[in-house]
């Protein structure tokens, strides 16, 4: 793990791995370290603010020393667990079935199955990155990606599933879509799903 400066009032820390991250920005939150403005997780990276430049010497020394914890023992920690309705129906449920060697069925129950987590957000405003469901979903990218994506379209890729907020090229496996509005200018704060968010997926007909 190496703590590096960025700028004049943050540190940039590289855990490794997304699950490091989670597990980090956990802990983290849960010691709530004086001088400490803002925290912005990545894939394998956390972007800790301060809260002025002085005080980054000695949350410097804190953020080294920092074990990260294991990301499920905390989830029950994160507050209630968000719903999303899912209509599986998306044009690549079929693929994913193949490449996971599960059938369609199987592939909804696995996702389905248990609490994901979002670990950060990123592409699109109201995009989370989700980690921690059946690690028999992980799945590459399409070879080719789609022009336009509508909005609401429930993908996988790698060891992620999202949401997309918008319609938008993406090359993500698509098995579903939702209703559920992942950015809302209206709503306070606009993103639905914020980085430890616990999230449930359900099936609707």
């Amino acid at each position: 793990m190496n703590v590096l400066p960025y700028g004049d009032r943050a540190l940039l820390v590289e855990v490794g791995d997304t699950a490091a991250v989670v597990g980090y920005v956990d802990a983290l939150l849960g010691q709530a370290p004086a001088g400490v403005d803002d925290v912005i997780p990545a894939a394998e990276t956390v972007l800790v603010v301060a809260d002025a430049p002085s005080s980054v010497p000695e949350l410097r020394s804190v953020l080294a020393s920092l074990a990260p914890r294991a990301p499920e023992a905390a989830w029950a920690e994160q507050g209630d667990v968000i719903e999303i309705p899912v209509r599986y129906d998306g044009p690549d449920l079929a693929d994913v079935a193949e490449l996971t060697g599960l059938s369609e069925r199987e592939v909804v129950e696995a996702h389905t199955a248990g609490e994901w987590r979002v670990a950060f957000g990123g592409f699109a405003p109201g995009f989370g990155y989700l980690v921690g469901g059946d690690p028999r979903l992980h799945v590459a990218r399409r070879s080719g990606a789609r022009t336009a994506v509508p909005a609401g379209a429930v993908g996988l890729a790698g060891d992620y599933t999202g949401v997309y907020p918008r319609e938008s090229p993406g090359g993500w496996q698509l098995i579903g879509t939702t209703e559920s509005l992942m950015w809302d200018l209206d709503r306070d704060p606009p993103a639905l799903l914020r980085p430890g968010a616990r999230v449930r997926f359900t099936e609707v007909s």
